[in-house]
């Protein structure tokens, strides 16, 4: 399995039970892709470096999931159909990232 990081912007006005329920969405659309979550960083709301839908901050989620094949196809493109999320990028994972330069 591949290890990616989702990373998703959400609007950054909803309550504590919208995010919630934002969460649970995108962790059965990451199951139901036939992935796992490894962890989820959750950061809150950062200001953004430029205006996204008029708006000037936006609310922060990290998830590390390992997945076989394109997550991207998959997963990313059920996300960016909800009205709340404001970004999405997945990435993958590579080892050579990690590793300090002599």
């Amino acid at each position: 399995m591949n290890q990616y990081d989702l990373n998703l912007i959400l609007n950054p006005s909803l309550s504590t039970e919208q995010i919630q329920t934002e969460k649970e969405y995108i962790e059965n659309a990451v199951r139901g892709a036939g992935a796992e979550i490894a962890k989820l960083d959750d950061v809150g709301n950062r200001r953004l470096a430029y205006a996204v839908q008029k708006e000037r901050e936006g609310y922060y989620l990290m998830y590390t999931i390992k997945a076989q094949g394109n997550p991207e196809s998959t997963i990313a493109a059920s996300l960016r159909l909800r009205d709340h999320v404001r970004r999405v990028l997945v990435v993958k994972d590579r080892p050579e990232w990690k590793t300090k330069k002599a």
